[in-house]
Parts: structure tokens; sequence; C-alpha cells
């Protein structure tokens, strides 16, 4: 394990609280699964202007795609706190190499040390 110096599980828990939160705030304000024409409050899509349900389209696929992207966060955190139960937490995946405690106060859930992960966004 890397020399952090705490222990890395409240704050990766409460991380994913924290994502949770946002994620549901999010699907709160658009109602979760429900079709376009509830989403615009119309009882008749035929009363709004194109442009007008455009535009709200435009933004529940932005903040679905935000959700999207919570979702992921969530995921990479709890694949993180798995790493703390198996002893594997604060290592590179790749290298083996430890990831650096300024790396995971910035990103708690990293997965590779800073070098790694340059590497690979440059693909």
């Amino acid at each position: 394990m890397a020399t952090t110096n705490s222990d890395p599980l409240p704050r990766l828990q409460e991380e994913k609280a924290r994502l949770e939160t946002l994620r549901q705030e999010i699907l709160a304000d658009h109602g979760e699964g429900s079709g376009e024409t509830d989403q615009l409050g119309e009882l008749s899509s035929f009363d709004q202007h194109p442009a007008d349900v455009g535009s709200e389209v435009f933004e529940r696929e932005k903040d679905l795609s935000i959700v999207q992207q919570v979702e992921d966060q969530i995921t990479e955190v709890d694949a993180a706190i798995v790493r703390v139960g198996e002893g594997s937490y604060g290592n590179c995946e790749r290298c083996g190499k430890p990831i650096g405690d300024d790396r995971l106060e910035a990103i708690p859930w990293a997965r590779f040390c800073l070098e790694d992960q340059t590497a690979d966004e440059r693909l």
C-alpha cells in the first residue's frame, strides 16, 4: 500500500455518498423515466414551438450525460473501496509502484500513478 497517512475508506465512502446524492438530485429534477412530453409539462407536444422542444431535449440529454459520468465515477470509487479491502489501494494497477500521497489526496480513487495515467491519456 502507498504511504498515505490515514485510512482512505471514510473519504471514499463520503465521496460515494456525495455522488449518489448528486445523481439522485439530477434524476429527480428531470423525473427519471418519464417521457419528453411529461418533462416539458405540456399535455401535447404540438403546443410547443419546435425550438423549445429541442432546447428541452438538449438539456435532458446533457443532464443524462452528466448522470452517466457520475455513475462512472461511482464505479471507480467502488473499485477503490475494493482495493482498500484487498490491500492493493495506493499502488498503480499498471506498474505496481505507489501512486503518491498528493495524487491520492486529489483523486482518492486513482488507479494509476501520474506517469501511467499521463501515458494512458495520450493514447
